[in-house]
Formats: structure tokens, sequence, C-alpha cells
């Protein structure tokens, strides 16, 4: 199983994070040869990266998702403290 491509939807973040956890795995172990490490060292970059952008976009929804003074929650478009 190799990363998406660019042009392809990327992974949900979930699956993205087992696939980089087992390329890690695998590199920690020491037997994989050179060619094929290079490759799955290069695969869990852009995995990282994928699940860096997955986390960024919560964070920001949740730094949107404000309490209400009755309790309810509203999703703001803006980031203004209130």
């Amino acid at each position: 199983m190799s990363a998406k491509k660019k042009d392809e939807a990327p992974l949900p973040f979930e699956e993205a994070l087992k696939r980089l956890e087992n390329i890690v795995q695998q590199l920690e172990q020491g037997d994989v040869p050179l060619e094929k490490s290079i490759a799955l060292y290069e695969e869990g970059i852009q995995l990282s990266r994928t699940c860096a952008d997955h986390l960024s976009k919560a964070e920001l929804t949740v730094k949107r998702l404000s309490k209400e003074m009755d309790g309810s929650f509203i999703l703001r478009d803006d980031e203004v403290d209130q």
C-alpha cells in the first residue's frame, strides 16, 4: 500500500495513522533493504503531512466551536472570542 498521489483524495486520518505506524514498525525492525527503506520513509513523510493536515483542520473546527450562554454550541466561521 502506498501514499495517495496529489490528485487523489487523502486517506482518512485513522487509515493514514495506521499505515504510518506500520511503516515505523517496519523501519525499526531494521531488516528492510535500503531501497525499500527509502521508499517507506518517503511514504511516511507524506502520511505524516496528511495526518498533520487532518489535525490542523480539526483544531480549527474546535476553535470555532463556542459554547453559548444557554449551554448550546454553535459553529462560528470567524475566530472572534466572545
